[in-house]
């Protein structure tokens, strides 16, 4: 789940977990959050590591290492009609992208492996 590290995003992540277990409560017991992922993040800012030590700490193992900095070339490449990538692949943004893809494909490999017979 995206989660931009803004206060407001924490009462929407409160919210959205009681969703999640009442649909566990009811018609899927099997639901799970599959991670957070910090979106917009601002290293340099007293705001945003506060954001994202209080969503860790609540959610442990569940937080992606991974976060997705705020970055301009992230916000121009729709604009340009292209994902970041193909827009500029060196940029920040879409190497945060790539180590995303990277963590996310390391948490499903063990998990892969452990469902084959």
């Amino acid at each position: 789940m995206p989660m931009p590290c803004e206060f407001f995003a924490l009462d929407g992540l409160a919210e959205l977990m009681e969703t999640i277990r009442r649909i566990q409560a009811g018609p899927n017991p099997r639901l799970k959050l599959g991670g957070i992922l910090l979106t917009m993040a601002e290293e340099r800012t007293n705001l945003g590591a506060a954001v994202a030590s209080e969503v860790r700490q609540a959610f442990p193992g569940k937080v992606f290492q991974t976060f997705i900095p705020r970055n301009i070339r992230l916000a121009e490449a729709p604009s340009h009609g292209k994902p970041v990538a193909f827009y500029d692949l060196k940029s920040k943004g879409a190497q945060s992208y790539l180590n995303l893809a990277r963590e996310w494909l390391g948490i499903l490999k063990p998990a892969l492996q452990e469902e084959m017979p």
